[in-house]
């Protein structure tokens, strides 16, 4: 379990603290992690296809990278250094782009962009990321929940990107998958009560979500979508992965008229009202923010700090 080991069944704990549940009272079997996995292979070996560098490639200085795979060799690494299709290609695909979002209607690029990968490497880091991670919370929550946290984090991180970013494209399944780091983090703190081992299980989530936002202020890397896919999986793992008392599992077996516990504790119905107010109400602003046009850097004139962080290596043009 991402949050730590949950006690046995039966056992309670000492000095009287109420009962916890046990490790695994139902196991799903995950599919639609793996198929999320085939969706994004598939779309990146379309990406491929519909690129034909050698036959396409005539404004860019350089030579197609590993032509002997014909119409599916990479771009020049001068254009692309993440052996992948074109920027024109992938705009074409579906690439979430500010001007055409908001002006042109195509809203749909929302959801789109987080099944593209801008190159091989891309692609890897973000499947691999999704096998790790993905395939245990389905398991343990099934798909419905999981797909939710997953389709809702992606496009909540192409809402924030946008709002921010003008003047370039972006893809990728970041998004989501911070989504599944935050619905993990957030699982842990509305279950609380049931885990052993807590406290450095908080810490090391602390630590690996850390690291990859850290990751984000480099160049070229859209950390927007990662913060906004964060916090929308954050949200949601307090309203979707609550898990019930084990006073409340074992009292359904009892004879009818015995009082039973509460489902939940009082403090996770409180974090799933909060989560869901902040949540919907944070799709809605920044849904009519997009597409009435504003500049989120115009509200903002340090956030952009949080996506790249020139130094004397690099700069931040954001293209």
């Amino acid at each position: 379990m991402p949050g730590g080991d949950l006690e046995s069944r039966g056992a309670k704990n000492r000095e009287g603290s109420s009962y916890v549940i046990e490790e695994s009272e139902t196991q799903w079997t995950s599919w639609l992690i793996p198929m999320f996995v085939v969706a994004n292979v598939v779309m990146f070996i379309v990406a491929m296809y519909r690129n034909n560098c050698p036959k396409y490639n005539l404004g860019f200085d350089g030579k197609c990278v590993a032509k002997f795979l014909g119409r599916f060799s990479f771009q020049p690494l001068k254009e692309n250094p993440l052996f992948g299709p074109s920027s024109l290609t992938l705009e074409k695909l579906g690439a979430l782009e500010w001007f055409k979002v908001v002006h042109k209607g195509q809203g749909w690029r929302l959801i789109s962009c987080i099944w593209l990968h801008a190159g091989i490497i891309h692609l890897l880091a973000n499947m691999l990321s999704l096998v790790f991670i993905g395939i245990r919370l389905e398991q343990q929550f099934g798909f419905v929940r999981i797909g939710i946290i997953y389709l809702l984090s992606g496009f909540g991180g192409s809402v924030l990107s946008t709002l921010f970013i003008r003047k370039s494209i972006s893809v990728g399944a970041s998004g989501a998958l911070f989504g599944l780091l935050g619905a993990m983090l957030s699982e842990l703190i509305t279950n609380w009560t049931i885990y052993t081992n807590k406290a450095a299980a908080f810490l090391t989530l602390l630590i690996i979500v850390a690291i990859n936002l850290a990751v984000g202020i480099l160049p070229h890397v859209d950390n927007f979508a990662h913060i906004g896919g964060f916090l929308t999986g954050f949200l949601l793992g307090l309203i979707l992965l609550p898990r019930p008392q084990f006073g409340w599992i074992e009292g359904r077996n009892l004879p009818a008229g015995v009082r039973v516990k509460s489902k939940y504790k009082a403090y996770q119905y409180a974090l799933w009202l909060v989560a869901l107010i902040l949540l919907v109400s944070g799709f809605t602003v920044g849904l009519v923010m997009l597409f009435r046009g504003v500049n989120a850097n115009d509200h903002c004139h340090w956030c952009h700090y949080l996506s790249c962080v020139p130094t004397n290596r690099w700069k931040c043009d954001e293209t």
